[in-house]
């Protein structure tokens, strides 16, 4: 196996597993179930989109993340990805029927929700057909759960959170830590 998948890479802000963030809150522990979240990096050129790094959240806050290793046919004929390094993704890189094996355990039956920017069904779509298998949860833009904002506000809002973290926003453990940030602004997670 090239990698594990369990990485606790950064906390959630119910105050589990402080690793990259410093100012984690301390919250006690939940007995219901936290929104989900989950964040993808990728790569686009002009003839290849493909999944390079995934993070999600879990039903007690805290997260997942793993680099993705690409399937053959997502790669360019030309080679050219890029900065995206293929040697990184191949030798460090979870299988994909792994990395479905885990989304399944981990989201079974969820409403997922993303940033909204990205490609996030297309890219969740060539994981799961690439193994053959349906998404196990359905994706919305976090403007269906934090309906007190719009689009807009949402976005400029988690930017300055990970700006204030001082979190780079390519990291896709970063953009779930700030989608929860977002979320327990607005009330969905307690203080």
């Amino acid at each position: 196996m090239a990698a594990t998948v369990w990485h606790e890479a950064a906390p959630a802000p119910t105050g589990y597993a402080a690793h990259r963030h410093k100012h984690s809150p301390k919250i006690p522990e939940f007995t219901v179930s936290l929104p989900r979240f989950l964040d993808i990096e990728y790569c686009q050129t002009d003839d290849a989109l493909f999944p390079t790094a995934i993070a999600w959240s879990l039903a007690d806050g805290q997260m997942k993340t793993v680099v993705i290793a690409p399937e053959d046919v997502w790669l360019p004929e030309d080679g050219d990805l890029g900065d995206v390094d293929l040697l990184y993704l191949e030798e460090q890189g979870v299988p994909l029927l792994e990395l479905a094996r885990e989304l399944h355990e981990d989201l079974p039956d969820q409403t997922v929700y993303v940033d909204g920017l990205d490609p996030d069904e297309i890219l969740i779509d060539l994981i799961f057909s690439a193994v053959r298998q349906e998404a196990p949860f359905e994706i919305a833009p976090i403007s269906e759960l934090i309906t007190g904002l719009n689009s807009e506000a949402l976005e400029d809002r988690r930017r300055q959170l990970l700006f204030d973290e001082g979190l780079e926003p390519q990291l896709p453990e970063n953009g779930v830590y700030s989608l929860l940030l977002l979320a327990r602004e607005e009330g969905y997670l307690e203080d």
